[in-house]
């Protein structure tokens, strides 16, 4: 067999077998598996496999950092320079993607939450409202954090985010799969869900709503969603599974489109391998 127009009809024929040796040998290969398996292994073996994650020295190091950085701190700020503290800190506390943002995660964490002209409360992200309160820099200095309690839910907290992102990189959006299953019942309005990142994330995403809806006002987001769903329903577990799976399955898709080459490039690469 030779020429492109065979190796194209060849390998269109063969792509979608499945086979993990052709799938290793062209590279197709997305580490998705079944998405809604992965979601009940994951769930069902979350315990051990934290704790396992807990005990890996990178992880052990960074919560001694923190720990260390807390016992020492005179004030929330000087915690909050901290590198390591601060990405312990927000980590641990489901902000871990803006720990490099440190001048705004200051300024959010040590405002008064109680003001509303204080900056926590301007920012749509209402997760940095949520730390704000649980820690009261701005009230009780370092009093909360220095709770042996508290230190050792951060500590947990931190090495379940670092497990959850090893989900991630093997079942695109697991990790909020998990959140979403979890705390979907709590949800009794839209803004709920367009004020947290994981909410929006799942649901948007679930009902094939497009990232760009961010750039329209805020009634327009909100008819994207309740046009589409009763809020009511959140209280029903099988419709939040729904939900659940809907998003799995469409990460999974664009996982899969974004990182699958196309047949052209296959057709190339396989010149050399079929006579």
């Amino acid at each position: 067999m030779s020429g492109s127009a065979s190796v194209v009809s060849l390998f269109t024929n063969i792509a979608g077998t499945g086979d993990p040796i052709l799938n290793a040998l062209y590279g197709t290969t997305t580490g998705g598996g079944n998405p809604i398996q992965a979601l009940q292994v994951a769930a069902q073996n979350q315990p051990q496999d934290v704790a396992a994650t807990a005990a890996q020295p990178a992880v052990s190091r960074d919560v001694a950092a923190f720990e260390q950085a807390v016992a020492s701190a005179k004030t929330p700020a000087d915690l909050l320079n901290n590198p390591t503290a601060l990405k312990v800190l927000l980590t641990a506390n489901g902000l871990g993607d803006q720990a490099g943002y440190t001048a705004l995660a200051q300024k959010a964490l040590l405002s008064d939450p109680s003001d509303p002209n204080s900056l926590v409360n301007q920012l749509s992200d209402t997760s940095w409202k949520t730390v704000a309160q649980t820690y009261q820099f701005a009230t009780k200095g370092l009093s909360v954090l220095q709770d042996p309690k508290v230190l050792s839910t951060i500590a947990e907290g931190y090495a379940e985010v670092q497990w959850r992102q090893s989900l991630d990189a093997t079942t695109p959006g697991l990790s909020n799969a998990l959140t979403f299953r979890s705390e979907a019942s709590s949800i009794t309005s839209v803004d709920q869900i367009l004020g947290d990142p994981i909410m929006r994330s799942v649901v948007t995403t679930a009902l094939g709503i497009p990232e760009q809806i961010a750039f329209q006002d805020i009634t327009a987001q909100e008819k994207s969603i309740t046009s589409q769903i009763d809020i009511a329903r959140f209280q029903e577990p099988q419709f939040v599974t729904s939900i659940t799976d809907q998003y799995l399955l469409a990460m999974q898709q664009q996982s899969a489109s974004t990182t699958a080459p196309s047949i052209e490039s296959l057709a190339a690469q396989a010149q050399g391998l079929i006579a």
